[in-house]
């Protein structure tokens, strides 16, 4: 829903009233304004519609708002399907109704979004042959509803949220794949289940070998659920144009994404040189730097120990190595609040697999508290050296902590790669 303000349907409220002219001449050109009537908390939709022009429908009721009261404007602004053009409900109270209301053909419906508390279903009469945006949470569509099919062509964003794993509503990759492969407008996909799928339902499909789907105008993809559904989707899945990637995978092994990679390849716009490593209270997260909105990517684990966290990363980073190879710049920090959670055991040759992938890195830094962990792990004891291009190391932390590169600064600079090491308080990355 980016990029729209539901509550600036209303601007043209008080114009209208300034003066007749003014309402005249606003009210002669409605399509070119986008003039709509704006249902909401405290409207009286009824008189609204009765002594209103037949203007477009904005329903937006969040819950956090809802009121008695507003049951019956929303079934009766509901009612009036060939005007309503946006939908926004996000409450639990009398969701059930208010979607079972939904089941018959919405003509100019454009948006719709739907947030529940409580499982529902849309009708599988529903349709909106014009639908440009579609938001569900705990809210699905029926197996043999045809609305992701009879939309498709126009759909520019699609967030299927919040998923049940279980029978009937979950929906297997093969399904997904089906309805995107008719996406060709789409620009913006996100997937999100609300607790881990078993693997052998998945696997299954994994054998299969549906047709390759190209989504031309994607550009921002945002997943969260297990790995093997995520390779199950991305492996028939390209997305040339893709300049956004999330991935938020629960801690269900195994955690081997070679078909992620082969999809991040397949766009020429998701490109990074910089990474920061975080290890935090509840998952272990690498994403690109500088951290803001449009940043290219995100990868998270959700676990708690520490030693869980780093098994999961060596897993994930090892089969994305492809990717992570031309990162020349990466950060490893850690949530300060749960230090004291970090007393767990982890064998130095899984911190040893960790930084394997980053053979392309020339700067790394470190916060305090890793060193003692992470540098330890890198003089070449297996005879492959780790970090073999790096030049620069920076870490925060005491002067103390200096020692603890010793052996490796001293191994570099015999084998005539030398390493300058800096004492940082905060690390910037120089990204070009």
């Amino acid at each position: 829903m980016l990029n729209f303000t539901w509550d600036h349907q209303r601007w043209w409220y008080k114009l209208a009233h300034v003066c007749r002219l003014w309402r005249n001449l606003i009210l002669q050109s409605p399509s070119r304004l986008n003039l709509h009537l704006y249902c909401t908390h405290g409207v009286p939709v009824a008189d609204m519609l009765a002594h209103s022009p037949p203007l477009p429908l904005t329903i937006y009721y969040p819950g956090w708002k809802s009121e008695a009261t507003d049951r019956s404007g929303i079934l009766l602004a509901l009612s009036h399907r060939d005007r309503v053009r946006h939908i926004y409900l996000s409450m639990a109270r009398h969701m059930w109704t208010f979607v079972a209301a939904m089941d018959h053909q919405f003509p100019i419906l454009e948006r719709m979004y739907i947030h529940s508390l409580i499982e529902v279903d849309l009708p599988s009469t529903f349709q909106a042959p014009n639908l440009r945006h579609l938001q569900l949470s705990t809210a699905s569509i029926p197996i043999q509803s045809s609305l992701l099919t009879t939309t498709a062509a126009g759909l520019v964003s699609l967030s299927l949220l919040n998923i049940s794993a279980s029978e009937p509503v979950y929906l297997p990759p093969s399904y997904i794949l089906t309805r995107l492969s008719l996406m060709a407008q789409l620009e913006r996909l996100s997937i999100t289940f609300h607790s881990p799928i078993p693997n052998r339902d998945v696997e299954r499909q994994l054998h299969q070998t549906p047709d390759m789907t190209t989504l031309p105008n994607l550009r921002r993809f945002l997943f969260r659920g297990t790995a093997t559904y995520l390779e199950g989707l991305v492996a028939w899945l390209s997305a040339p144009s893709l300049s956004i990637l999330r991935v938020n995978l629960f801690n269900q092994f195994p955690l081997t994404v070679p078909r992620l990679c082969q999809f991040m390849h397949s766009s020429e716009s998701l490109t990074f040189r910089a990474v920061q490593v975080t290890f935090g209270a509840s998952a272990v997260s690498l994403h690109a730097v500088p951290w803001k909105l449009d940043t290219p990517l995100m990868l998270q684990i959700r676990c708690r120990l520490l030693d869980w966290q780093v098994a999961s990363a060596v897993q994930l980073f090892g089969t994305l190595s492809p990717v992570l190879s031309s990162v020349e710049q990466v950060a490893f920090s850690y949530d300060e609040l749960h230090q004291s959670e970090w007393l767990n055991n982890v064998d130095q040759r899984q911190w040893r697999e960790l930084l394997r992938p980053f053979t392309n890195v020339k700067t790394i830094y470190l916060k305090d508290g890793l060193i003692s962990k992470i540098f330890p792990s890198l003089p070449s004891d297996d005879g492959e050296p780790l970090l073999p291009n790096v030049e620069e190391v920076g870490y925060s932390g005491g002067s103390d902590a200096q020692d603890a590169f010793t052996t490796f600064i001293d191994e570099r600079q015999v084998s005539g790669h030398p390493v300058s090491l800096r004492r940082v308080y905060r690390w910037t990355f120089d990204i070009p």
